[in-house]
């Protein structure tokens, strides 16, 4: 009997601990055996890319509406209709197109377009963009409480799409906190509020798609491409960001895609508020000077030693750069000892400095070191030419490169005249460019000149034909162009191509 009782209870006590068991791998999750871990398993693994902890669950963007949308203001900008016209943009099916451009409207008589602001401090300033105000003759602002007040033009400036204006009131004005904007990154919430189609204070939530976009001028945008929806009338409106802060200026959209939309960052439009404060204008200062960042196939076909420093494609005739002896081909790799980058750094700084100022320039020439002090000019404003419609050439008989997928011929005082080139140019003018070709590639087009190759000028057909014939599949042709269409000079890598 006593040996059937400890029996018993030896029996009980291996049960109860298997039930234990069991139990304890339910609570921990799982009954699956931990895999091994295999004796080549390196010392230091790579870890997983760390995921935001953020997510649409944990942001209240009703909380950050409600917290911004009380500065946020309607703008009705009216002119007499004295035949101004907005801002051009390139007449292409996939260009961005600025909101409310004024020359849309009637030039003839009286025009009236809305827009939207939003005021960035109690005293009344507000930020908007120059189209939205951009010859008006009477500006009024409409507060989210019902009031319309009359505003005053304090400053503007074309180039970069801002504008900067002001309403008096007895009481201070809510206003919205500025953000950084050279912290933003792509894939960040961003919310929109503005007036799309007259909705007034219209919410609309999405992504910074991209950051440092290029649409009207390369030297200067750095547009912020976001999904959030944006419409005509939201021009001038916060992009802001999940903390609240306005981090972009809307500006544009894509007029082939409602959810592609560009704003100007807000630390573009910190860095000229000062000058649109107490001078009314933008002063930057100029070189003179068209250039481009060092890609890996320049690098390897100009032969240089780092791909560090902006390029110089083209010197302005009378300008500082020109006149301090600056050349094509130089690599600026620095600025007052401040290394550069690239062509975005370079155009950065010295747009920052004040014309009459002097900047010296750490420049490699053919290997060399050298430092070119030049005093700077202001900045003139640009204005792009565009082809007219019977700028066509015809096709005579022409010398196409070997591999390169382009037909030239001679330059002649007629295709000379048609393009406006300037006097003196030197060259072969592009006939034909084959589709999916590596001149194509390259972004060479019809009635570009060809004015060097590899550093070599080109005067005929016989120079482009010695240059280009003993190219050999894979080599990186460096090609000397003046464009026409933008009035400048570009360097462009054109690699050579199996047939």
């Amino acid at each position: 009997m006593m040996n059937m009782t400890r029996r018993f209870l030896a029996v009980t006590v291996a049960l109860t601990a298997t039930v234990a068991f069991l139990v304890g791998l339910i609570v921990a999750g799982t009954m699956t055996p931990a895999p091994a871990v295999s004796a080549t398993t390196p010392r230091n693994p790579v870890r997983a890319l760390a995921t935001s902890t953020s997510s649409p669950d944990s942001i209240s963007f009703a909380d950050v509406a409600e917290r911004l949308n009380p500065a946020v203001v309607n703008i009705d900008a009216t002119s007499r209709g004295n035949g101004r016209q907005g801002r051009r943009v390139l007449p292409l099916p996939d260009s961005p197109d600025l909101f409310d451009r004024p020359g849309d409207r009637d030039r003839e008589g009286p025009r009236r377009g809305a827009g939207t602001g939003f005021l960035i401090d109690p005293g009344g300033l507000i930020l908007t963009n120059h189209h939205v105000i951009e010859g008006a003759d009477r500006i009024m602002v409409r507060l989210i409480d019902g009031r319309n007040l009359r505003a005053t033009r304090i400053g503007s400036d074309p180039d970069t799409d801002i504008a900067l204006i002001k309403v008096d009131s007895k009481a201070p004005l809510p206003f919205a906190s500025l953000g950084n904007s050279d912290g933003l990154r792509v894939g960040e919430w961003v919310i929109a509020i503005g007036n799309p189609l007259a909705y007034e204070h219209t919410v609309t939530v999405g992504v910074v798609s991209f950051i440092g976009r290029k649409l009207f001028d390369t030297s200067l945008d750095r547009y912020i491409q976001t999904d959030a929806a944006i419409n005509f009338g939201n021009s001038g409106g916060p992009l802001i960001n999940a903390r609240g802060e306005v981090i972009g200026i809307n500006a544009a959209i894509s007029s082939r895609a409602s959810n592609i939309g560009f704003a100007v960052p807000i630390n573009q439009a910190r860095g000229i508020l000062p000058q649109l404060r107490d001078r009314g204008r933008v002063s930057r200062g100029y070189i003179g000077v068209m250039l481009r960042d060092v890609d890996p196939d320049l690098q390897r076909s100009l032969g240089l030693k780092s791909s560090s420093g902006a390029l110089v494609q083209d010197v302005t005739a009378g300008s500082p750069g020109s006149r301090a002896g600056v050349k094509t081909y130089d690599l600026i790799v620095a600025v007052d000892g401040k290394p550069i980058v690239g062509n975005d750094a370079l155009i950065q700084l010295i747009a920052a400095r004040q014309p009459g100022t002097t900047a010296t320039l750490q420049v490699l020439r053919d290997g060399r070191s050298m430092n070119i002090p030049v005093k700077l000019a202001e900045r003139p404003r640009r204005e792009r030419r565009l082809p007219g419609e019977n700028d066509q050439l015809p096709v005579p008989s022409s010398q196409r490169g070997p591999m390169l997928g382009m037909s030239v011929r001679e330059l002649d005082d007629q295709s000379a005249a048609r393009f406006k080139l300037p006097d003196g140019t030197s060259g072969v003018i592009v006939s034909r460019v084959e589709p999916l070709s590596p001149a194509f590639d390259a972004d060479i087009e019809r009635g570009h000149v060809v004015l060097e190759i590899n550093r070599q000028p080109v005067r005929s057909i016989d120079d482009y034909r010695r240059l280009t014939s003993a190219a050999r599949p894979g080599d990186i042709l460096t090609v000397y162009l003046y464009k026409p269409e933008i009035e400048q000079r570009s360097l462009q890598t054109v690699k050579v191509d199996e047939r």
